[in-house]
């Protein structure tokens, strides 16, 4: 069996892929004529980006839990990357647990901690009083964080980066 991390990427890039190809689809629809439901295949696209990354990192969670035989596997993972002494790795990988946990569950200490860096941020967040991240956009959807495909390929980037870390701390660990 192949491991999550080797394939995580493979199937975010298809997933994209095969979003952009509808999208584009859509688009093409939507110069010709106005309606309710292509406006909603937009938002669908957006959604679907947003449970993409939601869901490889949840994933990726649970196979950091068996593989490192722990009850929270971001902490093991975290404790272990610090041996490595990569703090840029251990701060890009806090800062997307966070907006992970500002997807799933809106305002609360994420927020406040990913508000409070919010110029030092590989994407962006709304900001308290925000209505929109950019006005007229009528694909976007109601999140806290922008999740565009570079925000989705950089959570399928961070977590091979952070599995190869944990390999080369821990080379008897498999995932």
């Amino acid at each position: 069996m192949h491991r999550f991390n080797e394939l995580v990427l493979r199937s975010t890039l298809f997933t994209l892929d095969s979003l952009k190809e509808v999208e584009n689809n859509v688009i093409e629809l939507l110069q010709t004529r106005g309606s309710t439901v292509l406006v909603k295949n937009l938002q669908m696209i957006q959604l679907q980006k947003a449970i993409t990354a939601i869901g490889m990192f949840s994933l990726f969670e649970s196979i950091l839990q068996d593989g490192l035989d722990c009850k929270n596997g971001f902490q093991e993972a975290k404790n272990i990357m610090k041996e490595s002494g990569n703090e840029d790795l251990n701060v890009r990988f806090e800062d997307f647990i966070c907006a992970i946990n500002v997807l799933k569950h809106g305002k609360g200490r994420s927020y406040d901690t990913l508000v409070a860096k919010s110029s030092l941020l590989p994407f962006k967040i709304r900001m308290p009083r925000e209505g929109y991240f950019e006005e007229g956009d009528v694909s976007e959807i109601s999140t806290l964080i922008e999740v565009n495909d570079d925000f989705v390929l950089d959570c399928a980037r961070l977590i091979e980066e952070v599995s190869e870390e944990i390999r080369n701390l821990r080379p008897d660990y498999y995932m």
